[in-house]
């Protein structure tokens, strides 16, 4: 009985031993709390959080828009006119699209990053902001366009004069090449026939100089002898 209790004072005792020994292990290693949100732990430098479109780089090609798995990105554009000048990417490439609508519902994001990659000018990208909760959902919809209502309205509406003038120059000269072969082409037909009535009467000139195929051989047929 002695001999037990003695074996199991002293597993006790080994035991907190055993604990003791991990906690003044630990009691001298620099602690890995931080006093947040006073003190925030620094992102890597690939990390996936929010993104962030930078739009004096965009170009409105839609590629970060297909390459989206979950339909996140929403991107409207309008043709720019050739009088319009958009200026130029940070790499140098000229902008021929204005880019009306460029929404990333964040909400939907599931920070795979498959936007990123085909980007040509790499206007898209990952932030290290991981804290944007809100109270409403429609708050997690970030609008990235930078025009207003007034200015896209007005790109819409110049765009489609200019397609309207467009289209109508289109058909008139359509209608003049049409006017000009019709023309061309009456006024082959009109030598054509002037050509064939001048053969007809060169033909029938010919055919009244022309001795018939019956007329005597001599002046008296009566005067040939007589066979025997």
């Amino acid at each position: 009985m002695i001999k037990n209790y003695l074996k199991n004072t002293w597993d006790g005792l080994f035991t907190i031993f055993i604990g003791m020994k991990v906690t003044w292990k630990h009691l001298f290693v620099p602690a890995v709390t931080i006093q947040y949100p006073d003190e925030r732990v620094p992102m890597v430098e690939r990390a996936r959080n929010r993104l962030f479109v930078n739009m004096d780089d965009c170009i409105g090609c839609k590629q970060c828009e297909t390459a989206c798995p979950v339909d996140c990105i929403e991107i409207d554009t309008v043709k720019a006119l050739p009088t319009d000048d958009l200026g130029l990417t940070s790499q140098g490439k000229k902008k021929a699209l204005w880019v009306t609508k460029f929404d990333i519902d964040i909400a939907k994001c599931c920070y795979c990053q498959l936007c990123v990659f085909p980007c040509p000018t790499d206007c898209i990208f990952m932030t290290d902001v991981y804290e944007f909760s809100e109270f409403d959902r429609n708050d997690l919809v970030y609008k990235f366009a930078s025009l207003t209502e007034t200015e896209i309205k007005e790109k819409k509406e110049n765009f489609e004069k200019f397609q309207a003038e467009k289209e109508a120059k289109k058909l008139e000269a359509a209608k003049l090449k049409a006017e000009a072969e019709a023309k061309k082409k009456a006024e082959e037909e009109a030598k054509k026939a002037e050509e064939t009535k001048k053969e007809v009467e060169n033909g029938d000139n010919t055919g009244e100089n022309k001795p018939e195929d019956n007329a005597p051989t001599s002046e008296n047929e009566n005067d040939k002898p007589e066979e025997q």
